[in-house]
C-alpha cells in the first residue's frame, strides 16, 4: 500500500558537497527536496524508489551502500539506515545514490529502488508501477526524475518545445493527473532528453483507482534542466 508520494530529481547538485561554491545557487530545489523527503518520512520510514536509468534496469536492495566519487567527492550513502560502510558500491546509479542521500536526509529506515529503461514504452512503465503499488505494507513512494535538459542555458542546445513539455509535467504533478502523465509523449521525451518521463509513468500506474491530494513544492529550469518537486498524499 502507497502511503505517500515524493517527486523529487537527481542531479548531482542536490548534494553540497558535490557543488562548493554553488551551494547558494542550487538551495531552492534542495531545500524543496529535503521537504518532500521529510515528509515522505513522516508518513512512511520505507520506502520504494522508482527511476529511469540507461545503464542499470533492476531492483537495488537496501543494504546497498554507494558513493558519489565518480562526481568528484568521496561523499558514502547507503540506503539503510544500518548500512555497512565497509562494502562500497563504487558502481551504483546516479538515481540510486540520490534516493540514498535522500533517506540519509530525510530520515526514512530504508528505500529499495527499482530502475527502469528511461525510454521504455507508456505501458512499461505504467505497469511497474502497479506492480509497486501491490504492497503488503505501508511504504512510500519516491519517484526521481529529470524534466528536459533542453531549456536555454550551460547545455547549449536549447528546444522551445522544452517550455511546454515541462509545464505539462508541472501541471500534472501539481493535480495528481495520472492520465496527463501517461500522455506524456515517449518520442517528444527522448528528443528532449527528458529523463524522468518513464518514472512519473510509473507513478501514474501506482497511483490508478485512488484520490490523490497534490502539492507542488518546486518547479524551475536552473542551469538549463527542468526539476520539478511534488508530494501526494491519499485524499
Amino acid at each position: 500500500m502507497i502511503v505517500g508520494v515524493a517527486v523529487v530529481p537527481h542531479p548531482p547538485l542536490l548534494v553540497p558537497e558535490l557543488v562548493a561554491g554553488a551551494v547558494a545557487e542550487t538551495e531552492a530545489v534542495r531545500r524543496a527536496c529535503l521537504a518532500a523527503g521529510k515528509r515522505l518520512s513522516a508518513l512512511s520510514r520505507q520506502w520504494l524508489a522508482i527511476a529511469g536509468d540507461p545503464g542499470f534496469h533492476g531492483l537495488t536492495s537496501a543494504d546497498a551502500v554507494g558513493t558519489f566519487r565518480g562526481y568528484g567527492v568521496d561523499k558514502i550513502v547507503s540506503l539503510a539506515e544500518d548500512g555497512a560502510s565497509d562494502d562500497v558500491d563504487p558502481g551504483l546509479p546516479l538515481p540510486v545514490l540520490v534516493a540514498g542521500w535522500l533517506r540519509e536526509q530525510a530520515g526514512a529506515g530504508e528505500v529499495v529502488v527499482q530502475t527502469i529503461d528511461p525510454v521504455g514504452s507508456v505501458n512499461d512503465s505504467r505497469r511497474v508501477g502497479e506492480r509497486l503499488a501491490r504492497q503488503d505494507r505501508p511504504v512510500g513512494l519516491l519517484v526521481l526524475g529529470d524534466g528536459s535538459s533542453r531549456h536555454p542555458g550551460p547545455s547549449g542546445h536549447p528546444d522551445s518545445r522544452s517550455v511546454a513539455y515541462d509545464a505539462g509535467v508541472r501541471d500534472a504533478l501539481a493535480t495528481a493527473d495520472v492520465d496527463a502523465l501517461l500522455g506524456l509523449d515517449v518520442e517528444l521525451g527522448a528528443e528532449l532528453d527528458v529523463s524522468g518521463r518513464a518514472a512519473w509513468q510509473a507513478l501514474a500506474g501506482a497511483a490508478l483507482g485512488q484520490s490523490w491530494r497534490a502539492e507542488l513544492l518546486y518547479s524551475e529550469a536552473p542551469f538549463g534542466v527542468g526539476y520539478h518537486v511534488a508530494c501526494w498524499e491519499p485524499a
